[in-house]
């Protein structure tokens, strides 16, 4: 597996490329019997654990992250063809660690660089929110098929002095959100 790219590297064509490119395995395809538990948790900060202790392979947690998938009833597995398993969620799975805005308006794009190394575009596909939370907002991005990346706080306060200046929210590939918590 090739490390993730360099986001600041890149321009947000060359992000719109890579995403394109991005071929994840159809698990919302895969329907096998549930195995058990995978004795695996994703912690707050996005590190991931098996057994208790953390997975130290960045290509290990990429690979584990192409596999995982959230259930109707929230939970969340990672899922081959032949088996399912349940892993532990304290908050989110991914965490969004790098930020790259190009253009203003609605013509504006704002890239996401995941703890994964996966990139994705917030707009109507991926849209960002404000949570609630008793320790304050907490904001998220959706990455794909109900699974979210919680913003790191140098990325939320970026994003947060752009929608400061800009009136209280973002645009992002066409889409506008308002980042007031919901």
């Amino acid at each position: 597996m090739p490390p993730p790219p360099d986001l600041a590297a890149l321009s947000l064509a060359d992000v719109a490329r890579l995403v394109e490119e991005q071929r994840l395995p159809p698990v919302e395809r895969w329907n096998p019997a549930h195995c058990g538990h995978s004795d695996m948790r994703i912690a707050r900060d996005g590190q991931w654990y098996h057994q208790g202790s953390p997975i130290g392979r960045e290509a290990m947690v990429r690979l584990f992250s192409r596999l995982l998938r959230r259930e109707a009833d929230g939970g969340f597995v990672l899922v081959t063809p032949v088996e399912k398993l349940t892993i532990d969620v304290e908050d989110a799975p991914f965490v969004a660690v790098e930020m790259k805005a190009e253009g203003e308006g609605d013509a504006a794009r704002l890239a996401f660089r995941l703890n994964t190394g996966d990139l994705v575009t917030a707009g109507p596909d991926h849209p960002l929110r404000l949570a609630a939370t008793p320790e304050g907002p907490r904001p998220y991005l959706h990455v794909r098929g109900g699974l979210e990346a919680v913003l790191a706080r140098p990325v939320y306060y970026e994003l947060a002095e752009r929608a400061i200046e800009r009136g209280g929210g973002v645009w992002s590939d066409g889409a506008f959100f308002a980042l007031d918590p919901a």
